[in-house]
């Protein structure tokens, strides 16, 4: 089986986090994409998948639902013009969640029936049913339910407020990487006072911070902060820069029991791939 992933270029507006599709550095245009199914189906391929990728964290469900409807017409029409059917068609993820306090989680439920809808009224009529609709969802499932928990190591007050944390970006690099909201707790302090600080880590690098001129309840040196919603993007996107060492991972099972499924790293762990005679 053979799969390609449609870029639909102008013809489909990307968001703010994935940017325009026509800038991006993946799939084939609609012209490339028709004549590509037809040199490897006349190469001897079977089997072919769809694929396209056109959001990062979007919250409006409409978004995907005319994807839906446009790789469902772009299979019609490669079906018309090559002949060939598909097993699956892949729609992508990007299905964004709530990071903020005040956002409004994607109505899965209404996804799927318009998509359902879309499939009988497209696919079904050009006789390419029955076919596989996948969705790639993996910040929906794992994004709100992973937290980091830090501590805070000292507060800096020169010509903006700070707090520093024993974390930073290497432990969760999506804010600094391309300033994303992630929404931050002080345990204990819910209903106290608040201040606004730019929260950071303890990297060399000035865009190590997890959120700038946020309004937080006030810590106190030593008092534990809570960033949420770091699930899909957190411990799987970390590094080692600056000898930094990757934190363990508690699993919260329910009723007051915890249970470590990832050891934190020691230094021994960051030079165990080193193989430099000299160092011995």
């Amino acid at each position: 089986m053979l799969c390609f992933r449609y870029n639909p270029g102008p013809l489909r507006e990307g968001n703010a986090l994935i940017g325009k599709p026509e800038e991006a550095k993946y799939g084939f245009t609609r012209e490339q994409l028709i004549e590509g199914y037809r040199k490897i189906a006349a190469m001897g391929v079977k089997r072919f998948g769809l694929h396209t990728m056109v959001a990062s964290n979007e919250l409006s469900p409409d978004y995907f639902v005319e994807t839906a409807k446009m790789v469902f017409e772009l299979a019609v029409e490669i079906h018309k013009k090559v002949g060939i059917r598909f097993d699956f068609i892949n729609l992508g993820g990007g299905v964004g969640i709530a990071y903020r306090p005040d956002q409004t989680a994607v109505d899965l439920v209404f996804v799927g029936k318009k998509v359902k809808e879309a499939y009988e009224a497209i696919l079904v009529p050009a006789g390419l049913a029955p076919v596989r609709v996948a969705m790639e969802c993996g910040r929906v499932v794992t994004g709100p339910y992973g937290y980091l928990v830090t501590r805070v190591l000292h507060k800096k007050a020169i010509y903006k407020n700070y707090v520093g944390l024993d974390a930073c970006m290497a432990n969760l690099m999506r804010p600094g990487m391309y300033g994303s909201y992630h929404h931050i707790s002080v345990p204990g302090k819910e209903t106290g006072p608040k201040k606004v600080y730019d929260v950071t880590g303890s990297l060399c690098e000035n865009n190590d911070k997890f959120a700038i001129d946020r309004e937080i309840p006030d810590p106190e040196t030593g008092d534990l902060l809570v960033i949420h919603d770091t699930g899909a993007h957190g411990h799987s996107m970390g590094f080692n820069y600056n000898a930094k060492l990757r934190s363990a991972e508690v699993l919260w099972q329910g009723e007051g029991k915890f249970q470590v499924i990832r050891r934190a790293e020691t230094y021994a762990d960051l030079f165990a791939t080193l193989d430099y005679p000299g160092l011995k």
